[in-house]
């Protein structure tokens, strides 16, 4: 069933609220986030991106519902995979702590709205043709061999094209000025390296929203429970940073949990004519597949220490310095 209008004013302005109190309570007044502040706003963003299920339920439908449990789970399950990039790029960048909450929130608000243009622009190709779906689901299952065969390489962000451009024509300071992008000294602005983190994060985000929104649409075809799966899914995720991030190294069979799921809504998408599971047996299966790899990751590394986080970049976390970037 369509969704009426007033719930599409509704969620779109939830965006803006949502974002509004967690700027303005958590995380705020560049003061460093504790592990137990960060895991009540975790628990508190979960409990409110599960509850929507039951609003969905209630006005939707039970098949509704299901096809929004399914798609937070695995938005939700993917966003795993941009914490573990903003741990590399705040390490490569040596961010400072107290800044981390800051430029998250951008990097959550720059998802939301990449996200939203795939979301449209994706619901628009599958309404206009039908065959696209099997674009999708070809491009789904190639992505889930990709990260069943991956190395285990990690993202180095100086090979991020969008920082060259930074490094060789904005004239820039290596020191941190709080959460300043741009200060003036001695009669010039100069770009601090808060700018170039914030390019680096944008552009991740771009490239996270091309490979997530076309597994969701695998889950459901409603732009509604797409949009409302990814905003209940990052809204959450900078308070979940502060808790897991020295945990990330842990789940080591995460990705090959989701290259399954990815391998069945993509194997689900080439096969919709001819076969088209109920929602429950989707929903079931991401339970279980990524409930499995997570419990098998923690028991497989229930000896390591959780707070070594390997992230793959040579930086000291004592320096409050950035690499190098153009000077003035």
């Amino acid at each position: 069933m369509e969704p009426p209008l007033w719930a599409w004013f509704a969620l779109i302005l939830a965006v803006p609220v949502l974002a509004g109190i967690d700027l303005l309570v958590f995380g705020r007044g560049g003061k460093e986030v504790t592990v137990r502040t960060a895991a009540i706003w975790s628990v508190c963003w979960i409990a409110v991106g599960l509850s929507f299920a039951g609003i969905m339920g209630a006005t939707q439908g039970g098949t509704a519902a299901g096809e929004y449990l399914s798609g937070y789970l695995i938005e939700w399950s993917l966003s795993i995979d941009n914490l573990f990039v903003f741990a590399v790029i705040f390490s490569f960048f040596a961010v400072p702590k107290e800044v981390q909450p800051r430029v998250l929130l951008f990097g959550v608000l720059g998802a939301l709205v990449f996200r939203g243009i795939f979301i449209a622009i994706g619901a628009v190709a599958l309404g206009a043709a039908h065959w696209v779906i099997y674009i999708f689901g070809a491009f789904l299952v190639f992505t889930a061999y990709r990260l069943a065969v991956s190395t285990g390489d990690h993202v180095d962000p100086s090979q991020n094209k969008l920082l060259k451009l930074v490094n060789r024509f904005v004239p820039s300071t290596s020191e941190y000025h709080g959460n300043r992008v741009v200060v003036h000294e001695a009669g010039k602005k100069l770009a601090t390296p808060v700018f170039a983190v914030l390019l680096v994060v944008a552009s991740t985000d771009v490239v996270f929203a091309i490979d997530s929104i076309p597994a969701i649409f695998a889950v459901t075809d409603e732009a509604f429970i797409v949009l409302a799966a990814n905003v209940f899914a990052l809204m959450g995720l900078r308070a979940l940073y502060f808790v897991i991030v020295g945990m990330l190294t842990r789940f080591k069979y995460l990705n090959y949990g989701l290259a399954v799921v990815l391998g069945l809504v993509g194997t689900k998408m080439l096969l919709s004519d001819v076969y088209h599971p109920p929602i429950y047996v989707t929903l079931g299966a991401v339970v279980v597949v990524l409930g499995t790899s997570v419990l098998a990751s923690l028991w497989a590394t229930r000896n390591d220490d959780p707070d070594d986080l390997d992230t793959g970049v040579d930086v000291d976390p004592s320096d409050d310095v950035a690499p190098p970037v153009r000077p003035a």
